[in-house]
């Protein structure tokens, strides 16, 4: 059994050879894919169109556009529940030590300094690429030991822009 949280609301999913229930009622579909993460659905004499936006496997997390409204959804099992009532997160023990450029570019600024604590989304750094800003996020919470860059640094692929600890 999975539960399945979409925006606050939470249903309980069984599949198995015999079907599908969603809070133990049956629920039958016709469910085609016609791209890679896109799917149209027949359900009730409805038709519906899913499109799978972002997926972060660690987090078993999903945004899902359906009709044109978009939606986030998150799915745990019984493992992830007892991991949780054991006061365990999965995700806390994989650790980010360096940031890398994610394609060659131009420094445009440095937000962080050496020592300065970071929360996971914070902005650590601008990057021009291809003729667009890009934001580079703090992949996870942490510090920072050492900045490798400079404002108007070019850096390649792959590059070690910042450590983190």
């Amino acid at each position: 059994m999975y539960n399945v949280t979409v925006q606050h609301q939470v249903f309980k999913v069984e599949m198995d050879a015999a079907g599908s229930t969603v809070d133990g009622k049956p629920f039958v579909a016709d469910i085609l894919q016609f791209k890679d993460g896109r799917f149209h659905i027949l359900r009730n004499h409805r038709s519906f169109t899913a499109e799978i936006l972002q997926h972060n496997e660690e987090e078993k997390s999903f945004l899902i556009k359906v009709n044109n409204s978009v939606f986030p959804l998150s799915v745990r099992d019984k493992y992830d529940d007892l991991l949780r009532e054991m006061g365990i997160d999965i995700t806390a023990g994989k650790k980010v030590n360096d940031l890398k450029a994610p394609m060659p570019g131009l420094v445009l600024n440095v937000l962080v300094s050496d020592g300065q604590s970071v929360a996971k989304g914070d902005a650590v750094l601008v990057l021009e690429a291809m003729k667009m800003e890009n934001i580079i996020k703090a992949p996870a919470d942490g510090v920072v030991k050492k900045v490798a860059v400079v404002k108007g640094d070019k850096v390649e692929k792959n590059q070690v822009m910042i450590s983190m600890g």
